[in-house]
């Protein structure tokens, strides 16, 4: 048995793994207090899925991580957290080897054992939220870089500010709403609406363009709320591609959001492997 965390600003998810199985799962909201809280909280509900069994304790955080010493620096949404030395916490809690690293690689490692990216030995984690978070897998195993932020192309610049403004949750600002009432609206045909959403999907077309430059890869698979509305955005992001030069590879490229829930922490959970 595992166990895989998933720490995000909102809430800790934590999960017992069994066999490739979710047994058990813990979730709290993620404390806006201390650095101490937010550990506190981590370890109680650790505490609650714990087992004689466990061999491992997997945590993806979204942060830079010195994945050899376990270290997470400046955690995104959570501001406390500006250094935490979290492996050598979690080992000398449980005593059990605890491994780190950047909540979108769990994902996209969540996605190559339980998911469609099993399919794939070359594909493209792509988690749309707050921000963009990207993963690799690379002939079957995910690329880390240094600081584990290997991929993270939504930092690249794009109309003056970068793809984060246009292709994740920032983009509704703009149109003072958010993704999940635009959602409701495009269910019920407001051509208002699906307009935005065209142009969301034309914006995160040009995000795949970037993808297929750098990368190639058979598959890129989609995380995060947003991606509910698919349907929604899908026909201007593929207009978008047709402008992408070499359409053989658009053509051979599969885009799908993930059907595989808690894949971040199933992914934590595996990152011993």
């Amino acid at each position: 048995m595992k166990i895989g965390i998933d720490l995000g600003g909102t809430n800790i998810r934590v999960g017992l793994v069994d066999q490739n199985r979710l047994i058990s799962k813990q979730t709290a909201p993620c404390p806006k207090g201390t650095e101490k809280e937010v550990l506190e909280q981590i370890l109680a509900l650790i505490r609650k899925v714990m087992s004689e069994e466990v061999t491992s304790i997997g945590v993806g955080v979204p942060s830079v991580v010195d994945r050899e010493r376990g270290i997470v620096y400046n955690v995104a949404n959570i501001p406390s957290w500006k250094e935490v030395h979290l492996r050598q916490i979690l080992e000398d809690e449980f005593h059990r080897p605890a491994f780190i690293n950047n909540d979108a690689n769990c994902f996209t490692l969540g996605e190559h054992y339980f998911g469609e990216g099993k399919n794939y030995n070359d594909f493209v984690g792509l988690t749309i939220g707050t921000g963009i978070g990207t993963g690799l897998i690379f002939n079957g195993k995910l690329y880390n870089g240094h600081n584990t932020g290997a991929g993270e192309i939504g930092s690249l610049p794009f109309k003056g500010k970068d793809y984060e403004h246009f292709c994740a949750s920032r983009f509704f600002d703009a149109f003072e709403t958010t993704g999940v009432e635009l959602g409701e609206k495009a269910r019920e045909n407001d051509g208002q609406a699906l307009k935005t959403w065209c142009l969301f999907g034309d914006n995160l077309g040009c995000l795949m363009e970037a993808i297929l430059y750098a990368y190639d890869p058979q598959a890129i698979l989609l995380g995060g709320g947003i991606t509910e509305a698919f349907p929604y955005f899908k026909d201007a992001m593929y207009q978008r591609l047709k402008e992408f030069p070499y359409q053989e590879s658009v053509t051979r490229l599969h885009i799908a959001p993930s059907k595989l829930k808690d894949a971040a922490l199933l992914g934590a959970a595996m990152l011993d492997e």
